[in-house]
Parts: structure tokens; C-alpha cells; sequence
């Protein structure tokens, strides 16, 4: 089992840039079918964001932050990164990332809250 650490949120103002990074360790990201980020805000339910396939690199993103939102990785560091640019105030949210080997999302790291302000 792997453990995920993510960090990277904060506050910023709409328009503004964030990185995300969740960071591995028991377990390396390549044996691992893919990594995801999703979100939560207060009173809604979690939902997917971004995910990276590990064997093809391939992405794929939620409608609500195409082209805004670029899930990356680095294998050195074991680290999966999301950079978030063009912040809105509805992308406020706790983000996850995940750990899927391939039936599902098994592994969670702690969160990280996101806040953006209008």
C-alpha cells in the first residue's frame, strides 16, 4: 500500500496559479495503473478532476478544468503534480490525490484545501 502526502493549497485570487503535489512513499507510482486528483467542496459530493495513466502518460481532465488544469508527473521524485491556472471561485475545494493499481481507487492522501477568492 502506498502513502500519499498532498501539499501545495492555499489562498489565491481568481485569475491566480496554484501547484498541487502529492507525494509518494511505501510504494512506487509506477506500479500503479493510474494517479488522480479529485475534489470536494463543502457540501457536495467528491468529484473526479484529473488522472494520468503511468504505463501511456496519458491525461484526461474534467469538463470544469480543461485547459486550465495540467496534471503532470515525476517519476524521479515519485510526485504527481497538479498545476492549476485560472483559478475560479467555484474550483474552491479540498483536493485528493489517489492511487488506482487497477481496481480502483484504493489509496488517499490527506488533502490539501484550495481556496480562491472573487
Amino acid at each position: 500500500q502506498v502513502q500519499l502526502v498532498d501539499a501545495g493549497g492555499g489562498l489565491v485570487q481568481a485569475g491566480g496559479s496554484l501547484r498541487l503535489s502529492c507525494a509518494a512513499s511505501g510504494r512506487t507510482f509506477s506500479t500503479y495503473a493510474s494517479m488522480a486528483w479529485f475534489r470536494q467542496a463543502p457540501g457536495k459530493e467528491r468529484e473526479f478532476v484529473a488522472r494520468i495513466r503511468w504505463s501511456t502518460s496519458n491525461t484526461y481532465y474534467a469538463d470544469s478544468v480543461k485547459g486550465r488544469f495540467t496534471i503532470s508527473r515525476d517519476n524521479a521524485k515519485n510526485t504527481v503534480y497538479l498545476q492549476m491556472n485560472s483559478l475560479k471561485p467555484e474550483d474552491t475545494a479540498v483536493y485528493y490525490c489517489a492511487a488506482d493499481p487497477g481496481t480502483g481507487y484504493l489509496s488517499w492522501g490527506q488533502g490539501t484545501q484550495v481556496t480562491v477568492s472573487s
